[in-house]
């Protein structure tokens, strides 16, 4: 039991500081810099992982990383940043604690695999709660902000179903950090044709660079796939939860923002449909993650006990069951 709560804690660690993200990019980075603020957060983490897992690529994971890189880190860092710039912190945490769940129907277009009926009850009640999260503010929502979040939900769901046919040949920290590297690797030229030359932050904004780079990317993917190396799935799955409630608190109790009860019950459904969506550990103590950079999501990286197994949570949080094709 106190192994249990230590992995616990240690886990908390990741959906805290993802929920925190949001408040942190907001308030502090520059808002006419997403391409920098991108590659300025995937880049630095990315080294952090490969100085600890101190693996190469080889063989096909040269390509597989570039393209996984793009879609998982590069493509999807960017809008996050523009949705975390455009949207309050509450509604933001909120809307991307959704993505497992509209993942779930995303895949079953794109793999034509049909989830589970509590994963789609699941998604159905969690995208309402979205819903009515975001109907329910007294202000405008940035219509630009909610465009960025479904984008980031499309492009990491398609990266997802790539890396869950591509899970062979290497551990999920080596994978992840090619992805991060090969991300950031892109987004420089890119963001120095777009934005020009780097930011030079002031203290406040070098110190929220490094809380993105390395608390809210390195540390918590290192503890994100601790915890699901020590913890049934359905626990971390639970844990994850805390990234919504991060966020939410923050905006409310930090940022001003006003959380009035029709919000609070869309968070609820929130909660509650990726409770249902969550993946089942089915009486095994273990799981192993697969290849995948996490999303920032409530529960965010492919799981699998020696394979893949129907009926198995998968991509972004255990939210839809796996297929092996060939």
């Amino acid at each position: 039991m106190e192994a249990n709560i230590r992995w616990i804690l240690v886990t908390a660690v990741a959906p805290v500081a993802w929920g925190a993200n949001y408040y942190v990019t907001r308030e502090f980075l520059p808002a006419d810099r997403p391409l920098w603020g991108a590659a300025l957060r995937a880049l630095p983490a990315g080294l952090i992982l490969l100085a600890l897992g101190r693996r190469l690529p080889r063989g096909a994971w040269w390509w597989r990383s570039a393209v996984l890189g793009l879609l998982n880190t590069g493509v999807f860092f960017v809008l996050l940043y523009v949705a975390s710039q455009l949207l309050a912190t509450s509604v933001a945490s909120t809307v991307m604690a959704a993505s497992p769940l509209a993942m779930i129907l995303i895949a079953w277009a794109l793999v034509a695999e049909r989830p589970a009926r509590a994963h789609l009850v699941g998604a159905l009640v969690g995208l309402g709660g979205v819903g009515l999260m975001v109907l329910g503010r007294a202000g405008a929502v940035s219509p630009a902000g909610l465009a960025a979040s479904m984008a980031a939900m499309l492009v990491s769901s398609f990266g997802y179903v790539l890396a869950g046919r591509w899970r062979d040949g290497a551990d999920v920290l080596a994978s992840t950090s090619w992805q991060l590297i090969a991300g950031g690797l892109v987004l420089l030229p890119v963001a120095a044709v777009a934005e020009g030359a780097p930011p030079v932050p002031a203290l406040a904004e070098l110190l929220a660079f490094g809380y993105v780079a390395v608390v809210a990317t390195a540390l918590a993917f290192v503890a994100w796939f601790a915890g699901l190396r020590h913890l049934p799935a359905g626990t971390v799955g639970l844990v994850g939860l805390l990234n919504p409630m991060t966020g939410v608190l923050l905006g409310t109790a930090v940022a001003g923002e006003e959380l009035g009860p029709v919000q609070a019950g869309g968070l609820l459904l929130v909660l509650v449909g990726v409770l249902l969506g969550r993946p089942r550990a089915a009486g095994r103590r273990a799981e192993r993650p697969r290849p995948g950079a996490p999303v920032e999501g409530v529960a965010a990286v492919e799981t699998v006990e020696g394979g893949a197994r129907r009926g198995a949570g998968r991509g972004a949080g255990g939210a839809f069951r796996a297929r092996r094709r060939g």
